[in-house]
């Protein structure tokens, strides 16, 4: 559904020279330097597929979603969306894809919602069962209907972003881009927009790419990931397969009796080499421990042997820290190549 080739931006960045002198001699002759946004990226992305696009600010993701929803024209390389090269193809492309731009809107910000919506409606020339289908859903996951007929430059950033959304949608498109989505709303609206996203893309088999530093949305809506850095994909593979990466993970436990919980935290990395524990809310403990020399049925068997538990868990790794990791190595492997 989504391919791109070796895809390569590049932008020409006037250099300011300082001082009057610096400013006058510009009027004259100008230099320039040369910035990579993206560099040589390439990756394919089936249908029907939910992928995190994600990475460090300034790691290329706005400049590879503009390439491919035809704002941008890529210096190199190549691209296509649903078949289509999304800059030479505009039209098409824009009738096969939804877009979702945290700080842009794509609604008539003198007209309240309910006429944006009308309007697009005429413009992808949406069929009445269809149209009527998507509305009653927004009605009842995103509640438009609280928004009535205010102009939308009057609206909430939360209230815009849930009109944006819809709007999005509202055509039934092949592919939606998703850009920070969930910018600006509360927990109850969040949980809401991810419920549409996951059911349209269950329902229609729509394919969904998201861009968003909030990693509730990624691990909520996305079961594949794509990790950028510096404007090359680094890593490229299901959820599940990212966080099985974490080199360190965590058993948090409670128990009842026994040692106080200082003493136990001591006894535990005692006896268990290069493990770590701290309290936690609660009255809880949480061990974390290399996976490299531990497993979770042999932290658990010995916590099992030394105290009398009440609860016990091994959570998920943490995302935040899986991607710290990614992007510090691959910083770290290039400071060693240079």
């Amino acid at each position: 559904m989504i391919v791109a080739e070796n895809l390569v931006k590049e932008f020409k960045v006037y250099e300011r020279k300082p001082g009057l002198l610096g400013s006058l001699s510009t009027l004259f002759s100008r230099e320039y330097r040369l910035v990579r946004a993206v560099s040589g990226v390439s990756f394919e992305i089936p249908a029907a597929t939910k992928v995190a696009y994600i990475g460090a600010n300034g790691a290329g993701k706005s400049t590879t979603v503009k390439l491919l929803t035809g704002i941008m024209r890529p210096t190199s390389g190549r691209c296509l969306v649903a078949g289509l090269e999304p800059y030479r193809e505009r039209r098409g492309n824009a009738a096969n894809i939804g877009v979702v731009f945290g700080q842009r809107s794509q609604l008539w910000w003198d007209l309240p919602v309910p006429d944006s919506f009308r309007i697009l409606r005429r413009i992808h020339e949406i069929p009445d069962a269809v149209y009527r289908r998507n509305m009653a859903l927004y009605r009842e996951l995103l509640d438009l209907d609280a928004l009535g007929n205010t102009p939308v430059r009057q609206l909430s950033l939360g209230q815009r972003m849930r009109a944006e959304v819809a709007a999005s949608l509202l055509h039934d498109p092949a592919v939606v881009f998703l850009d920070e989505p969930t910018v600006g709303l509360d927990l109850i609206l969040k949980e809401a927009v991810r419920e549409l996203i996951n059911r349209v893309n269950t329902q229609l088999g729509t394919t969904i790419m998201l861009t968003s530093h909030d990693m509730g949305d990624i691990t909520a809506i996305c079961d594949q990931v794509l990790v950028v850095n510096r404007g090359e994909v680094v890593h490229q593979s299901s959820m599940h397969d990212l966080l099985r990466t974490a080199d360190t993970r965590a058993v948090v436990f409670e128990y009842q009796g026994g040692p106080r919980p200082e003493q136990a935290v001591t006894l535990i990395e005692q006896q268990l080499d290069g493990v770590s524990a701290k309290q936690s809310e609660g009255g809880r403990i949480k061990v974390e421990y290399p996976a490299p020399r531990w497993t979770a049925r042999q932290v658990m068997g010995f916590l099992l042997e030394h105290f009398d538990l009440t609860d016990c868990v091994a959570p998920e790794p943490d995302l935040e820290m899986v991607l710290r990791r990614i992007y510090t190595g691959r910083a770290g492997n290039r400071e060693v190549a240079a």
